[in-house]
């Protein structure tokens, strides 16, 4: 498995990790994915304290018991929830986000985290005072490196400029190519790396994912513009890859982008993500052809 560094940081991490939001109900069953991935060569694991009110994060900690030092952990927090109690805020405060990220500790059986997230945010946010946050846990060492998960635009160039993130999250695939209008060059030039979430479009762009189109569609497409795209792509492009691997490899082709972090809920599902890391990069004729039949959407809510 191919690795990549995460912006400035000492952290390379799989060009594949796994979105642990999608782990299987059964503890038995989310462990045994985690395990076979690592076995597979995944490094890099993001979660997130608010994904099943923590327990995602527990499993996790018990499935990765023992083998910690042979993968790159990451997790996000901002969404203020407490157990046993229904609902969450948004609370990017300096005291929120250390209390946080020791609960995340806890819940994931370590004592410090890789690559620590701010799970959203707006522009008016406390930036500062959120940045003073995670500037002290990496001097206290419970944070290795921090990065933000956004689709804002302004909220990312201001972290940009103010603090020392050395990732971006953000869903980016063929049916949502927001990020190349304005951030994916602009990030490269900053030697931020970009975690692609959401690569296969919720399974759209996939060999099946005519079944798995949303009656309203997806973002600015219509149902029917999701099914002409994905027939268009199954016809165009490489007939040795897989829809889903033509999916994960164009957003892997950017430059800024170090890692894509697809789900998986089933044995099968892991394994064919796993598999496109072998399959063949797309050419530049591929990619010029898949900017024509797809949309090259904007950021106009999300700023």
């Amino acid at each position: 498995m191919k690795k990549n560094q995460l912006g400035t940081s000492d952290l390379y991490v799989s060009e594949i990790g796994y979105g642990t939001m999608s782990l299987p109900k059964s503890e038995r069953n989310a462990v045994y994915l985690v395990n076979k991935a690592i076995d597979e060569g995944v490094n890099f694991f993001d979660t997130a304290d608010l994904y099943d009110y923590g327990r995602i994060e527990e499993v996790l900690g018990k499935a990765i018991k023992g083998k910690r030092d042979q993968i790159i952990l990451a997790t996000k927090a901002g969404n203020h929830w407490e157990p046993g109690k229904e609902g969450w805020f948004w609370d990017p405060s300096k005291a929120y986000i250390k209390e946080a990220v020791k609960k995340s500790c806890q819940r994931l059986n370590t004592d410090y985290i890789d690559l620590f997230q701010l799970h959203g945010g707006t522009i008016e946010d406390p930036i500062d005072e959120t940045i003073e946050a995670f500037e002290e846990l990496v001097q206290e060492g419970i944070i290795r490196y921090y990065g933000i998960s956004s689709i804002r635009p302004n909220v990312i160039r201001e972290y940009v400029k103010k603090s020392s993130i050395v990732s971006v999250m953000m869903q980016y695939s063929i049916l949502d190519r927001r990020p190349e209008e304005e951030m994916l060059d602009f990030l490269k030039e900053n030697n931020v790396s970009v975690i692609a979430r959401g690569p296969v479009g919720k399974g759209i762009l996939s060999d099946n994912g005519l079944n798995k189109i949303p009656e309203k569609g997806y973002l600015d497409y219509t149902s029917e513009e999701c099914r002409t795209l994905v027939a268009q792509l199954k016809e165009k492009t490489n007939s040795a890859r897989l829809l889903s691997h033509t999916a994960i490899r164009y957003v892997l082709a950017h430059p800024a982008v170090a890692a894509t972090i697809p789900g998986a809920s089933r044995e099968e599902q892991l394994i064919s993500n796993l598999q496109a890391a072998d399959s063949p990069d797309l050419s530049d004729q591929e990619i010029q052809m898949i900017k024509e039949l797809s949309k090259a959407n904007q950021y106009k809510q999300h700023r």
